[in-house]
């Protein structure tokens, strides 16, 4: 934005700055609107909640996610959060690290939903939301990103040794109002099924996934699945991370260079009506 104001500066349009960086700021934080980003959920640092507290679940910004803990086993599924910082270290010991570092934006926290069976997990939204032009914000977990990546004692190499194998790990995010499914949207953290191998690609950033297509809800079903199944069912490890549910996508570097050109132009011809 720094440069878009110069540029307004050396035609002589200082009285446009305000307006400019109003309208470029408005832009950019266009997203930031009713986001559940889960910044008001207590964590000390490089530390996590997974339900060993029995709570069975836990509520961001009115948003119920579901936990199940079983303190037998010390084993969970559902939903947890999350601050840990660890793009490094592979294996279940690590299972509550985003692969990107940490939380979207330079965020914090971010929660970590694991699916030990086929049952979809559901959050409620506690009232109905329409997602026309929203979305939420993904990420592999360190876990499984390196699992797929190296393969594991559980788990292949995702594109096997020749590194031809279609593999994939996708993510399946269906919509319901009232009981009823709105519709579904795919997304895959992982995907080998490419003739030009050298497109294959294992998210490693948080990316944004646009749930316009399912309108209005008032609950959101989660679901992974994977091409490497075994005798007892998916065997790359079964995570994904989320944050900033309800974001909107961030504007681009040209959609800010053309904000800033129209201001450009307004200033110009402000000039030529202030001289004649």
């Amino acid at each position: 934005m720094q440069k878009q104001i110069r540029l307004i500066r050396r035609a002589g349009g200082q009285k446009f700055i305000p307006a400019l960086a109003l309208s470029l700021t408005l832009l950019a934080n266009s997203g930031h609107s009713s986001v559940v980003g889960f910044e008001d959920l207590t964590l000390t640092s490089q530390s996590y909640w997974n339900g060993s507290s029995g709570a069975g679940s836990f509520t961001s910004g009115g948003v119920t996610f579901p936990n199940s803990h079983n303190s037998s086993w010390g084993s969970w599924s559902g939903f947890a959060y999350s601050n840990v910082q660890n793009s490094t270290t592979p294996g279940w010991g690590n299972q509550y690290a985003a692969w990107p570092g940490g939380g979207a934006e330079g965020s914090l926290n971010y929660v970590v939903g694991y699916q030990p069976s086929s049952a979809p997990w559901a959050i409620s939204l506690a009232g109905s939301r329409n997602f026309h032009g929203r979305g939420l914000l993904v990420a592999n977990t360190t876990y499984t990103a390196l699992d797929m990546r190296e393969g594991s004692g559980f788990s292949k190499k995702f594109g096997g040794i020749s590194g031809h194998d279609p593999d994939w790990l996708r993510l399946t995010i269906r919509g319901r109002l009232g009981g009823t499914e709105t519709g579904a949207v795919d997304f895959y953290l992982a995907d080998y099924r490419f003739a030009d191998s050298t497109q294959d690609t294992i998210v490693n950033s948080w990316a944004f996934v646009d749930l316009t297509s399912l309108g209005t809800v008032d609950e959101l079903r989660f679901a992974l699945d994977s091409s490497d199944h075994g005798a007892w069912g998916m065997n790359t490890p079964a995570y994904f991370a989320m944050d900033n549910l309800g974001a909107v996508p961030e504007p681009s570097a040209a959609s800010l260079v053309f904000t800033a050109a129209l201001v450009l132009t307004a200033v110009r011809k402000y000039r030529r009506v202030v001289r004649s």
